[in-house]
């Protein structure tokens, strides 16, 4: 598809609580973070969850002000989520990303290589750090290795307006890319009966 720091401490967790302030009236909601390859795909997973309220696909955790999708060396595609927690839980959410990436590729995602496409869980604060770090444990234990890496949540760049939603915009741009990309094969093959837990019907 395309080819194309952190800080620490308590730091940390004040830009990510910042870059994913709520909107007055939205207090009952909640943010989390997931780097899984490209964002298209991760956006497009999501949004079938039920529980979640919103997908922005962006950029996170490099030094650079305002990275563009032309200029983000050193960042991650991710997607910043934001879901109603009295209806789909964050540990729901966790296993919800670990069967849809393979969290054992250390060089990207799929045909997509570098850096950008690596995985990563950005905790936007130290209830969801101390639960992603336990789930993990438990990836590792099933798998043997684990590339994933798992910190606390920097500023979250939005991308660029024509890369929301591009599942939806360019539906068979979206599904031709996926399929040779190699995505949902390459995830059926590491997970098995596990793979897309919790979006099956929409993986078909």
């Amino acid at each position: 598809m395309r080819s194309i720091l952190t800080l620490t401490g308590a730091a940390l967790f004040g830009l990510g609580l910042a870059a994913s302030a709520l909107p007055a009236g939205a207090q009952n909601t909640k943010t989390a973070i997931f780097a899984g390859g490209c964002f298209w795909c991760v956006e497009s997973d999501f949004d079938h969850v039920a529980g979640v309220l919103d997908t922005t696909s962006g950029y996170i955790g490099g030094k650079a002000e305002n990275p563009t999708y032309y200029d983000h060396e050193g960042f991650r595609e991710a997607v910043r989520i934001t879901f109603d927690p009295a209806k789909v839980s964050y540990d729901h959410l966790l296993d919800v990303y670990w069967h849809s990436v393979d969290p054992t590729d250390s060089g990207g995602q799929f045909c997509d290589r570098g850096h950008a496409y690596t995985t990563a869980i950005y905790a936007t604060d130290q209830n969801q750090l101390k639960k992603a770090k336990a789930s993990e444990a438990a990836v590792r234990k099933d798998l043997g290795e684990v590339a994933t890496e798992v910190q606390p949540a920097p500023k979250f760049w939005p991308a660029e307006g024509y890369h929301q939603d591009y599942y939806k915009k360019n539906p068979v741009k979206y599904k031709f890319y996926r399929y040779n990309c190699g995505r949902n094969a390459r995830i059926q093959s590491v997970w098995g009966d596990k793979a897309f837990m919790g979006i099956k019907d929409h993986m078909g």
